[in-house]
């Protein structure tokens, strides 16, 4: 079970990682307008999506990644906040349910959660 754990959440990863490049609008949007280089910033973070995501998979960097996986998603919560509190709608959609973009905020804990459990 924590194999098909490991491998969804890195899967969920990589999607992420790509949509950053594809929604790259929408996830901008996500970042208040006074933090410099937005659109750079949600590239590199699509691009550290992807190689967490593979330094999951690799056994000997597993648990070092999942540290890092574990910080990352912590980093990128107050960019969840702002989305909920100023009704930015996910990215990809030109609406998002107000409710659902705080229930996004309950399941970050639970994501982060879910890869330290996959990565022991």
């Amino acid at each position: 079970m924590k194999k098909v754990g490991l491998y969804v959440f890195s899967l969920m990863f990589i999607v992420a990682g790509i949509l950053h490049f594809v929604l790259d609008d929408g996830f901008v949007a996500m970042l208040p307008a006074y933090v410099p280089l937005r659109y750079t910033l949600i590239y590199l973070t699509g691009i550290a999506e992807i190689l967490l995501a593979i330094g999951l998979l690799v056994p000997a960097t597993r648990k070092l990644t999942a540290i890092v996986t574990v910080i990352y998603l912590i980093a990128i919560f107050p960019a969840n906040i702002y989305s909920a509190v100023y009704d930015i709608p996910v990215p990809g959609f030109e609406e998002t349910d107000q409710t659902l973009l705080y229930i996004r905020l309950l399941a970050q804990p639970a994501l982060i959660w879910c890869v330290w459990k996959v990565t022991r």
